[in-house]
């Protein structure tokens, strides 16, 4: 079963004059899988599914697009009255998985549309080696907003909601011969984002953000600029990577969630496949254990393990997640 471990993403909408409501539940999972999902699906405590879908899947050729798959699952979920949350994928973490199309590899502007980088699978686990599009090429980055501007034409206000993956990657630095700047990477990836809150003008959307290349502890600005642009485009903010009391979170991400806490209007937390192999380094224990939930409280306002208690059987052997979302009532 294609189904990818997540699994526990809180949605918290909590803008200053919204009281958020309990988080509802949505599995996580890639497309075409809706049908074996049906006995989850079922439950009173899924609301919805969030699937990812690769650029490679929705443009079969340059400016042919193919959104028979989304349309399919939102389909299913309607006739469920469940709801849909739509991830689009231009990153990759294993070795064959080049999934941007074709045309990007092969014509000259694209500059190959793609780069090599490393992923950390989990605690204790050898790094790997996956893919990224090179969104700082402002042709290829082009060709990314018209695959957004086509998604909204057909999906603004019948899905619930978009996100764009998480900005930290890792590439090669010494053989990087691409035209990646630090700078050029962080302006791509706000861009993208603002380009995709002006086109989705119904359905919430919501990026990623856990890490920066170059960045640590904000000596560049780019979170604390991120997180204020944010704010102020309705944009909500989010990320895999929670693992309590880690220096790399510590120092990145969770500090300016903190900062923003009631901010944001959406906030969008991930535990995904890697998470679950963390341990707190302060208590040595799973990171799932209700010692590590007192953090998640101080710092986003929300209990981030709670769908792991409440939604007992959800985290499975054969890898089915489950989704957390809040939404404001």
């Amino acid at each position: 079963m294609q189904i990818i471990v997540i699994s526990i993403l809180f949605l918290l909408f909590c803008g200053p004059n919204v009281l958020a409501a309990p988080p509802q539940n949505y599995l996580y999972t890639s497309s075409g899988q809706l049908e074996k999902l049906q006995a989850l699906l079922a439950r009173p405590d899924i609301d919805g599914v969030q699937i990812i879908y690769t650029w490679k899947q929705l443009e079969k050729y340059k400016g042919i697009y193919d959104f028979s798959a989304v349309e399919n699952d939102l389909a299913i979920l309607n006739k469920m009255n469940k709801k849909l949350f739509i991830q689009i994928q231009d990153r990759f973490f294993k070795p064959n998985d080049k999934n941007i199309p074709f045309y990007l590899q092969q014509e000259p502007q694209y500059h190959g549309g793609l780069i090599a980088q490393s992923d950390n699978p989990g605690e204790g686990k050898f790094p790997a080696q996956g893919w990224v599009a090179m969104q700082w090429n402002t042709a290829l980055r082009k060709r990314y907003q018209h695959l957004l501007t086509a998604l909204a034409i057909s999906f603004d206000g019948k899905i619930t909601g978009i996100n764009l993956p998480e900005t930290a990657i890792d590439i090669d630095m010494k053989k990087e011969n691409t035209g990646f700047t630090c700078n050029s990477y962080f302006s791509a990836t706000l861009d993208n984002i603002i380009f995709a809150r002006k086109v989705f003008k119904k359905s919430s959307v919501v990026q990623y953000v856990n890490f920066w290349p170059c960045e640590w502890n904000n000596d560049h600005n780019y979170m604390s600029r991120f997180f204020d642009i944010a704010q102020k485009n309705n944009i909500g903010l989010g990320g895999p990577d929670i693992i309590p009391y880690k220096s790399g979170q510590m120092k990145n991400s969770y500090p300016f969630f903190h900062k923003y806490k009631n901010k944001l209007n959406l906030v969008a937390m991930a535990v995904q496949e890697p998470t679950l192999t963390y341990t707190n380094p302060q208590t040595k224990k799973n990171l799932l254990s209700k010692s590590s939930a007192n953090l998640q409280r101080n710092i986003w306002g929300l209990i981030l393990f709670s769908g792991v208690s409440v939604l007992p059987g959800l985290i499975l052997k054969n890898g089915t997640g489950v989704t957390a979302l809040s939404f404001p009532p």
